[in-house]
């Protein structure tokens, strides 16, 4: 019976059994970006405006938040756990320690924060790679320890030393799945734009055509067809050439075999895909510079929604791990917290309480200052 169990939750093997098959792409097909961390992060991240934008604004916007620490109900102002999570390491600060978790998890869907403890108490964090992570399951098909590798070297990292923080994931036991990963199609789709723009810039902002005979009968001789196709690659294409007259002689008439920008509604095509890519991060059209859609009254309130649906939850979960790994090896009873009062994009709704809660006329002062988060 145990051995029938082990086997249930023995960890997978890929075999490749198609080493004498060649794959080839068809015409006609789209191309995608493949699916590992370092294509999505090269193409969505450091080759596309728009995704990189809604990481930088989540993650700085997230990291901006103070983060406090409570005994019970009482806040604490000095205490080792507020020193680590101000200094986590040598090398970084604490918000910078809460970016890099953010980013990871907006890019990858997984963020691994390596715990170093003295007395078994943590003394320093430091945030590690995704790629370079890998979950080793045990026979009862819980993480038993991790595997980092680095130029072909491999360590081994106890399950107890590593706050492994994931975004939800319908089809893997082990791994999250990033944003990045759901608006893959869109940023592919808004990278191609990006380039077949270029291209036609680089083309003297022209769709690709051919040059045919009036004639049927006529045709060219290899000596004329070379010495064409070097006049054209040297005298008409290119920016530098954008507008010159092209003179043509013998019968040949040039015919366009590509669709107008105005046919293909360039512009919108690619903010359309700019606003799936917001949608997959959670960030409004209207903090991005997108035109259409503004379905908000103004910035503003697009600006409160953000935070609302977007930052807070993420930062929750960042937080919660933290308290599990920092804090509750301190004590039981702390617990740790984030300031929003701090966050002026929050203001609006911080006065709104305060107004509702000051009108109350039924509450005593002490209960008023309770209801929005004071003491006696």
């Amino acid at each position: 019976m145990l051995s029938k169990f082990k086997s249930l939750f023995a960890p997978e093997q890929k075999r490749h059994s198609a080493q004498s098959l060649i794959s080839l792409y068809q015409s006609g097909h789209a191309q995608w970006t493949p699916r590992n961390y370092h294509a999505m992060a090269r193409e969505g991240f450091s080759s596309n405006a728009i995704s990189y934008r809604c990481v930088r604004m989540i993650a700085e916007a997230a990291s901006s938040v103070p983060l406090l620490l409570y005994q019970g109900k009482v806040e604490l102002e000095q205490h080792p756990v507020l020193d680590i999570l101000q200094r986590p390491n040598p090398a970084q600060t604490g918000r910078e320690l809460i970016e890099n978790i953010v980013c990871y998890l907006l890019l990858a869907g997984n963020s691994y924060v390596e715990i170093s403890s003295l007395d078994e108490r943590p003394r320093q964090l430091n945030a590690l790679r995704p790629d370079r992570m890998r979950v080793v399951p045990g026979s009862d098909g819980w993480p038993d320890h991790f595997e980092y590798s680095v130029y072909g070297a491999s360590a081994k990292v106890p399950a107890e030393r590593v706050l492994h923080i994931r975004l939800f994931n319908p089809i893997d036991d082990y791994y999250g799945q990033s944003p990045l990963e759901a608006a893959q199609r869109s940023i592919d789709t808004h990278n191609a734009a990006c380039a077949w723009n270029k291209s036609m810039l680089d083309n003297a902002a022209r769709p690709s055509g051919a040059l045919v005979f009036a004639s049927a009968d006529e045709q060219l001789t290899n000596e004329q067809f070379a010495r064409l196709k070097d006049e054209l690659e040297q005298s008409y294409q290119g920016a530098a050439n954008a507008g010159r007259p092209m003179v043509l002689e013998g019968g040949l008439d040039w015919k366009e075999m590509g669709y107008s920008p105005k046919d293909m509604d360039f512009i919108s095509a690619k903010n359309s895909a700019a606003r799936e890519i917001g949608l997959a991060f959670g960030v409004p059209p209207m903090l991005l510079g997108i035109p259409g859609d503004n379905t908000y009254a103004n910035y503003a309130e697009a600006n409160r929604t953000f935070w609302r649906q977007t930052v807070i939850p993420l930062l929750g979960k960042v937080i919660d791990a933290l308290e599990t790994g920092v804090a509750r090896p301190y004590g039981t009873d702390l617990r740790l917290g984030y300031d929003l009062d701090q966050v002026e994009a929050l203001s609006h709704d911080r006065d709104a309480l305060w107004k509702r809660v000051n009108d109350a006329s039924f509450l005593s002062e002490d209960e008023k200052r309770q209801a929005v988060g004071y003491g006696k």
